[in-house]
């Protein structure tokens, strides 16, 4: 299901053995867009400590209850790595992380380097360390969903408004669209721009430069957020770029050069 990310911003989070906390924030890969991880805050638990869940371990929320259910226990957080959200997550935390839980990696070359949600396998022991141009451990290109809110949106021939959230696959985990609000421009209206459609996004600027047109963004299908995306929308969409729709996993890689900087 296609569901935006400020809805479930807040949801709590239940463990298999009780409440862990609410969601804070969602960390995706900027060369993929792929959701890697749920920002957790943990509130007097873990007295205010955030924690990291992989997509690996989502399950699908409860959009009525406002729930998230995980597949880990609550004994499994607490012993967690403690990691420094507000600041840059490396690489190394990752694998550390990843150990801890046993979760499938999802870095390197080869079918393991795919999305979560692509049946991911552990590569061979010692596989990424002989694999000519695999990353360095300190290499990451996690982004927080949340920080991207508010970042200015760049048609081919002038600025169009800026990026107001994100919609996402909750069984892929997956960014599928990002939600353009048109601003001064056109006030109130928002609309879809799929991450194929980005030339590159520029993080220090915080600027996401798209090649479509300002007037084609204008007159493109209306997106309503407080309806959900159907299937027949998607395609009056694609078609009003003259786009093709890609398969489902390939809907939201949209890889951007350089790992997405301009």
């Amino acid at each position: 299901m296609l569901r935006n990310i400020n809805s479930l911003i807040g949801h709590a989070i239940h463990a298999t053995d009780g409440e862990l906390g609410k969601v804070e924030d969602f960390s995706f890969d900027d060369r993929t867009w792929d959701i890697r991880y749920m920002v957790v805050g943990t509130g007097s638990w873990l007295s205010g400590r955030k924690v990291l869940i992989a997509a690996a371990a989502l399950q699908a929320p409860d959009r009525q209850a406002k729930t998230f259910p995980v597949a880990l226990t609550r004994q499994q957080v607490r012993n967690s790595p403690d990691i420094d959200t507000a600041k840059t997550v490396t690489r190394q935390h990752e694998l550390d992380l990843h150990n801890h839980y046993a979760w499938p990696l999802y870095w390197g070359e080869g079918f393991y380097a795919g999305s979560m949600s692509g049946g991911m396998l552990f590569p061979p022991a010692g596989e990424e360390e002989k694999k000519p141009g695999a990353e360095a451990p300190g290499d990451s290109h996690l982004q927080s969903a949340r920080a991207v809110d508010g970042y200015r949106l760049h048609a081919l021939d002038g600025t169009i408004g800026h990026v107001k959230d994100f919609i996402v696959d909750d069984e892929a985990w997956i960014i599928r669209y990002l939600v353009g609000d048109l601003g001064a421009w056109l006030p109130g209206r928002k609309v879809l721009i799929s991450p194929n459609w980005i030339e590159s996004v520029d993080w220090e600027t915080s600027e996401v430069f798209v090649d479509l047109k300002r007037e084609a963004i204008r007159s493109s299908p209306e997106f309503d957020p407080s309806r959900p995306v159907r299937v027949d929308y998607e395609s009056s969409l694609y078609a009003h770029y003259g786009r093709v729709k890609p398969a489902d996993k390939a809907a939201g890689a949209g890889a951007l050069p350089g790992g997405g900087k301009r």
